[in-house]
Order: structure tokens, then sequence, then C-alpha cells
């Protein structure tokens, strides 16, 4: 139960997010999603190597709950890493093109200017 609430949040933070920036909402809430299992998938593979060459045999006695209590924060520590990636281009994009803009509108009031200052 604590997974689906844990999924919720994530997939309302992206989702959020998206609508923010004008994106595929569902698209990225699922995607921040896919982004916890990954993180949680590479934890548990790294842990896993690393303790069969340590102490082979080991994992075989670790509860599977135990080893997703551990992996949890990895998960959401790639589900937030790459909610900060996305934010940050997003912001970058969106300012980089308002800058565009108001460039443009007083190029485009100089032109106009000029031409009527050559006109008198």
């Amino acid at each position: 139960m604590f997974g689906l609430i844990l999924l919720f949040f994530i997939g309302r933070h992206y989702y959020r997010l998206a609508e923010k920036h004008d994106k595929n909402k569902w698209g990225y809430a699922f995607l921040g999603i896919v982004a916890y299992y990954v993180g949680t998938l590479l934890f548990g593979l790294i842990v896993g190597v690393i303790m069969e060459i340590v102490s082979p045999g080991y994992l075989e006695t670790i509860s599977d709950s135990a080893l997703g209590l551990i992996a949890l924060p990895f998960g959401i520590l790639a589900s937030y890493v790459l909610y900060i990636l996305l934010k940050k281009d997003w912001e970058n994009k969106f300012n980089s093109a308002s800058a565009l803009n108001e460039v443009t509108i007083v190029d485009d009031n100089s032109i106009v200017n000029d031409d009527i200052k050559n006109l008198e």
C-alpha cells in the first residue's frame, strides 16, 4: 500500500511540472514512476553484485521486503534527480525564449524608429 501512495505522489509532482510547462502530463507522470523503478533496479543490481563478491550466498538469506526497503531511497533519489534536471531544462528554455522575444521586440521597434527618422 505504501508503494502505491509513493508512486501516486511521484506521478503527481511530474504531472504538475509538465502541466506548468505545457508538456504531455500523463507521459511525464509515467516517466517519473519509471525513473523510480530504474533507480531501485540499478541499486539492487549493484548491491547484489557487490554482496555476492564480498559474501557469496548472503543474498539468499535477505528477505525481499528488506531489500526493497534498502533500495527505496535510491529510487526516490533517481526520480528526484530526473525531476530537477527536467525542471531546470524547461525553465532555461522558457527564460531564453522570453529573452529572445524581448530582444526581437526591441529590435523591431528600433528598426521602425530608424525608418521614421529617415522619412523626416
